[in-house]
């Protein structure tokens, strides 16, 4: 049972977090076939951003929108998986959360293209 009392605090609680955060960002990247390649456009979309001739801030601008994508993708995986634990035969309610997840990550990625085809042009 969880007790409060013995919750980490302080620099131990935060490398406890760092910790889980680099055990999932692997698993990711090892398990997940639409985020691999969504990191992979998003490295490569980075690497570019370097070469382009726009200020900071629209640099900044475009990679928070890549960095978008890879958070949204990984929330709708987070989802997925909570659904998949609560059981695998069909319900509506399941399906549904998953497909609104799915449909968080296709507008996230309307917003980065949109946000880069905005820079670009400028």
């Amino acid at each position: 049972m969880f007790d409060p009392k013995n919750k980490k605090q302080g620099i131990s609680r935060v490398l406890s977090a760092s910790k889980n955060t680099c055990r999932g960002l692997v698993w990711m990247t090892r398990n997940e076939a639409a985020f691999q390649q969504e990191l992979a456009v998003s490295l490569i979309l980075t690497f570019v951003s370097f070469m382009l001739d726009v200020t900071v801030i629209e640099q900044a601008i475009l990679i928070i929108a890549l960095l978008f994508v890879l958070f949204t993708e990984t929330i709708n995986t987070a989802i997925e998986a909570v659904v998949d634990r609560i059981g695998y035969e069909h319900h509506q309610l399941s399906g549904l959360a998953k497909d609104l997840a799915s449909a968080a990550v296709f507008i996230s990625m309307i917003i980065a293209i949109i946000i880069w085809g905005v820079v670009l042009a400028d």
